[in-house]
């Protein structure tokens, strides 16, 4: 009786199995099909030139997409370094005073940001800067990234933060050392790698979205480094191009939309590494 109710066993198992490795694929599925569509269109257009000169006039043949390379970088830049300090300022404020009641507005704050469109930080950004300034900069543009980067970055600081061994924190107080110094040479140095991970998932979230820099960087087809002017970028450059009309600028939408996912997935496998080996040293 033992031994057709085992086999029973390991075939459930097995169907199990199997179903669950199949349902995975499933999910995977439209990724992988996403990414070749994409790397068929796309790689053929890719070369160095394509990555270091800049556009030609409409109509014209060839070009490259160096300005909006350089845009993305400066307006991710910008993200980082409004969304940054202030993100992790606030991560470790909610990890050390966890039951408070402005902990608690805090962090339903943050979930409201959170679960905001992209659009309407575009708009926010619009009112708070485009329309005082009276004109697109991408200070405006790296406003409404880093609004919405801010969230990743609250929630990655305390989440990594909490994991952080008590006792630590507990033999440096015992020692005398004051809690502020504790924090800022002992707690955030312990969960540096952590907090780096969030940084770059939230780069990684920011990096293709189009719909806030509509209202904000606006595009420029010139190479600009003054966060005071209109900037491009590669998610806007994808839209415009993918909109004409001509032929070679949509080959060029697809070797932009190549050279923007291999950015996003070179950030999502270094911050799972930067993740995977802080977990492995605690």
């Amino acid at each position: 009786m033992r031994e057709p109710k085992l086999k029973r066993r390991l075939f459930v198992n097995g169907l199990f199995r199997a179903g669950i490795y199949g349902l995975a694929c499933a999910a995977l599925l439209p990724l992988f099909l996403i990414l070749i569509d994409v790397f068929r269109q796309g790689l053929p257009v890719v070369d160095w030139n394509f990555l270091v000169n800049m556009p030609k006039a409409t109509g014209e043949s060839g070009g490259g997409i160096a300005n909006a390379i350089v845009g993305s970088l400066m307006l991710i830049g910008l993200a980082a370094a409004l969304a940054v300090p202030l993100g992790v300022a606030a991560g470790v404020y909610l990890s050390e005073a966890r039951q408070s009641r402005l902990a608690y507005f805090t962090r339903l704050a943050v979930d409201v940001l959170q679960g905001m469109p992209s659009v309407v930080m575009g708009i926010i950004a619009y009112l708070w800067l485009v329309r005082v300034m009276g004109k697109f900069t991408a200070l405006s543009g790296g406003l409404a990234l880093a609004l919405m980067m801010l969230p990743l970055v609250v929630r990655g600081t305390e989440e990594v933060l909490k994991l952080v061994p008590a006792h630590i924190k507990e033999a440096s107080l015992a020692l005398g050392v004051p809690h502020y110094r504790t924090v800022l040479r002992v707690i955030i140095p312990c969960g540096l790698p952590g907090i780096i991970s969030a940084v770059l998932l939230g780069v990684s979230r920011v990096a293709g979205e189009t719909a806030p820099l509509l209202f904000t960087a606006f595009g420029n087809r010139f190479l600009e480094f003054s966060p005071l002017k209109p900037v491009g970028s590669l998610p806007l450059t994808i839209f415009t191009y993918a909109m004409s009309p001509y032929q070679d600028l949509q080959a060029q939408a697809w070797g932009a939309s190549v050279v923007l996912i291999v950015l996003v997935l070179a950030t999502n496998i270094i911050s799972r590494v930067v993740i995977t080996r802080w977990k492995i040293q605690f």
